[in-house]
């Protein structure tokens, strides 16, 4: 079985395994975190459809992503989650997924979940199936530790890397994805920063906008909100393609669970980056 190596341990989140999970469990508890650890809930209904998370640093945008991985952890137990994050390394495929494998993060292993990868495959063939653009990029890669530190190694997922963001491509593969799951049990979570290196003001402003948009679950009014007001969202692409795919499985709602900018957490706020963390739920 092949097994993709992290490129981040040690860098974007901590290298060891009881760092790591000290580390997770101290954006939990963040004042910005939901303020406590998780709890799973096993006989939960599973309401929520699709996330939007973050993927900086933990240090910087670890606290808003707890936001998140608390609420799917309230929420029940997916089966297997679907991973969507765009490409800032160039490499690979335009939309590039791994359909076999492993990735190992410093908490342990967690394989793709390949019945569900090439279900995805067979609904499209703008999807290629590309090793080359997941080595070196990080932003499915930091969503594993929280999905393991909460579910376990047990948990299956399938990444989907973007380096074409374009609304045609986005709503092809939200509804690749939709039409793949069906009423399997699974979760979308798209990877994705917010407006980088404004200052605080203007980046809250531009970020109200999109996020406007995103709680409306209306994609289109997403890309012509970054497009229109040159929004630097690195993963408005996967945040399409999720709330397209939401809205075919029967998501009703959105909900803002956090908004923070890199400023809050260091009290440098000329130049900041945006950091979400966004349900949506049937």
């Amino acid at each position: 079985m092949k097994v993709r190596s992290p490129c981040q341990a040690g860098a974007f989140y901590a290298g060891t395994k009881s760092s790591l999970t000290k580390q997770i469990e101290n954006c939990f508890i963040h004042k910005f975190g939901p303020g406590k650890l998780p709890q799973v809930n096993r006989k939960g209904k599973r309401n929520i459809v699709a996330l939007v998370c973050p993927h900086a640093g933990y240090m910087y945008s670890g606290a808003v992503a707890a936001n998140s991985y608390y609420s799917l952890a309230n929420d029940g137990v997916p089966q297997t989650a679907i991973i969507l994050g765009p490409n800032h390394t160039g490499m690979g495929s335009g939309v590039s997924m791994m359909v076999e494998g492993a990735w190992e993060t410093p908490l342990g292993t967690s394989s793709i979940d390949t019945v569900t990868a090439k279900k995805i495959l067979e609904q499209t063939k703008i999807i290629d199936t590309d090793e080359s653009a997941h080595r070196l990029e990080h932003s499915i890669e930091v969503q594993l530790p929280f999905l393991q530190y909460v579910y376990g190694l047990g948990i299956r997922f399938v990444p989907i890397c973007m380096m074409m963001q374009d609304l045609t491509t986005s709503c092809e593969v939200g509804e690749a994805i939709s039409n793949a799951v069906g009423s399997s049990n699974a979760v979308i979570i798209a990877s994705s920063d917010m407006t980088h290196y404004e200052n605080q003001t203007d980046a809250s402003k531009k970020d109200r906008l999109v996020i406007e948009q995103i709680l409306s679950l209306d994609e289109e009014a997403l890309q012509e909100t970054v497009e229109s007001e040159n929004v630097s969202m690195c993963g408005y692409g996967p945040v399409t393609a999720a709330i397209r795919a939401a809205r075919v499985l029967g998501a009703k709602d959105a909900s803002l669970l956090s908004y923070k900018t890199s400023g809050d957490m260091t009290g440098d706020t000329s130049s900041v980056v945006g950091y979400a963390s966004i349900s949506m739920t049937k």
